[in-house]
């Protein structure tokens, strides 16, 4: 189980948020903590440093917040990918799927990037990997950037879900703070029922 900062104590789990059978991982009381805050956006920033990064873009909205600080530690331009009409200006358009609906991110066409810079893409969670890579094709797709230039960079993966495998087999970087592995979690509460049930404890 990763998580080499010690930051899962920070996080809840909300159950059945935003729709039924969803547990929804919340930030909320990490970057609540100064201490945990800190430490997560410093992990971040160098995570991007060390990648090269150029360009720090960020998919709305909670990975505004932890996008600010690289872009700002690093003094790099902060790409916005916003929900549809939200821009000012024309954009570029990419749909994708989540695990509870659908819904798509824009980028402004007018966005100022560079032939073949390096971009990190900055969210908080990482599940079936929709967001990530629609964020990730926008820039491939319109700003001639490639696919093996782009680093996806997310406090939370939830890698039972595929998300970063299928990042990963689209050609892009991906590297994340903290896992969820919630097949483990399964197994882990199975095997304790069954030792339970051995020593004729029922526990409801």
């Amino acid at each position: 189980m990763n998580d080499p900062l010690n930051l899962k104590r920070f996080i809840r789990t909300v159950d059945n948020f935003p729709i039924d059978g969803i547990s929804f991982r919340d930030i909320t009381s990490l970057i609540e903590t100064p201490e945990a805050f800190v430490k997560t956006c410093d992990e971040l920033t160098k995570i991007a440093q060390d990648f090269g990064a150029e360009i720090v873009a960020s998919i709305e909205s909670r990975g505004f917040i932890f996008a600010g600080t690289i872009a700002r530690d690093l003094s790099l331009p902060f790409v916005l990918a916003r929900k549809p009409g939200k821009l000012p200006n024309e954009t570029y358009k990419k749909s994708f799927d989540l695990e509870y609906g659908s819904t798509s991110i824009e980028i402004q066409k007018n966005t100022i990037i560079g032939n073949n810079q390096k971009v990190v893409i900055v969210d908080d969670l990482v599940a079936t990997g929709g967001t990530a890579i629609a964020c990730a094709e926008l820039f491939t797709e319109n700003f001639n950037v490639k696919n093996s230039d782009i680093l996806i960079l997310s406090i939370i993966d939830l890698p039972d879900l595929g998300g970063s495998k299928l990042i990963k087999e689209k050609g892009f970087a991906i590297k994340t703070i903290i896992d969820y592995w919630f097949l483990l979690v399964i197994d882990f509460q199975i095997s304790i029922a069954v030792l339970n049930l051995k020593k004729g404890l029922v526990i409801l």
